[in-house]
């Protein structure tokens, strides 16, 4: 008996000393993958407060006022200039993401709705996975796609109405091309959310006299509207990110705030994209200040979605 107490400790103490080093292990790695998030703001912090405290090598330092709030990104005099103005730049970026999320959110969910309860089982895996492939194309797709097929519609409307298109380089262009890259993200979240809601409810409703129509309208959609909620952050985050593909169809707006849709336009990302070459100086640190805009613009959208969020998430179904 003895014996055996003493190979019991003997493999307690083993296992306590393996808990232990995996425990330090897995800490270690959770500390190191979550401090890229401050090596990656500490870089383009340090980077991008550079123009508005140097003499950026002769040209003068960049008037921090003016450049959250002018409509001038360096025109007129070129690259010998600290013109760098982007208070247009964000309200365009805004006024983008929230017309392209107007149609992929609601397209987003209703195809989650007919995937997930509507849809025969087959022809439902089927369209699951298809969304999951559209989910996973790389930007740059979308955006060669864009350049491809949605500027020539935009051109020949433009043409149609009798308004003169850059090639089709427009907002409208920029917001069909997000909405297409954003409504499988919102439809994978959303699907899995309309799953997830408990079928006692749904036969609560059916039992009461409800049709299976109404009941997915009025009990599903609003007993999954938190998933779905966050869906639309997500798909709003992937927006107010994406450089490439819009950089290809959007026109690279330099000056005046435009909400014509057949108008080209700028975004915070496009803006940091097309400049990031072989430059140097203040027109390469400059890019690094549109970053830090970014993600403050990131972060004030994210905080006050989810404000909201926590207001209409709560079910409540009558």
């Amino acid at each position: 008996m003895q014996q055996l107490s003493n190979i019991r400790n003997s493999k307690n103490g083993k296992n306590k000393i393996i808990d232990i080093f995996v425990k330090n292990v897995l800490f270690f790695l959770a500390i190191l993958s979550s401090s890229f998030i401050f090596i990656v703001a500490g870089v383009i912090l340090l980077k991008g407060i550079t123009p508005f405290i140097s003499d950026n090598n002769g040209l003068g330092t960049v008037n921090f006022l003016r450049f959250i709030t002018g409509n001038t990104w360096l025109t007129g005099e070129a690259f010998n200039s600290n013109l760098y103005s982007i208070g247009f730049i964000i309200i365009s970026t805004l006024f983008i993401a929230f017309l392209s999320l107007l149609i992929s959110f609601p397209v987003g969910v209703l195809t989650a709705l007919f995937i997930a309860k509507i849809a025969p089982k087959k022809l439902a895996e089927s369209l699951r996975t298809v969304t999951e492939l559209l989910a996973s194309i790389p930007s740059i797709i979308y955006g060669l796609f864009g350049a491809g097929l949605v500027l020539k519609f935009v051109y020949n409307l433009s043409a149609l109405i009798g308004y003169q298109s850059k090639g089709g380089n427009s907002i409208l262009a920029s917001v069909i091309v997000l909405a297409i890259m954003t409504i499988p993200t919102i439809t994978s979240i959303s699907e899995v959310a309309i799953r997830s809601v408990d079928k006692e409810i749904i036969h609560g409703s059916l039992a009461l006299g409800a049709s299976p129509m109404q009941t997915n309208f009025k009990v599903v959609l609003a007993a999954a509207k938190s998933g779905i909620f966050t869906s639309a952050i997500l798909g709003i985050g992937r927006v107010l990110g994406e450089a490439t593909a819009v950089s290809l169809v959007a026109g690279g707006r330099r000056s005046g705030l435009s909400f014509n849709l057949l108008d080209t336009t700028s975004t915070l990302t496009t803006t940091m994209l097309e400049g990031m070459k072989e430059t140097v100086g203040l027109d390469y640190d400059i890019r690094f200040s549109v970053g830090i805009i970014l993600m403050v613009v990131i972060l004030l959208t994210n905080l006050i979605l989810n404000t909201i969020k926590k207001k209409v998430g709560h079910v409540h179904v009558k």
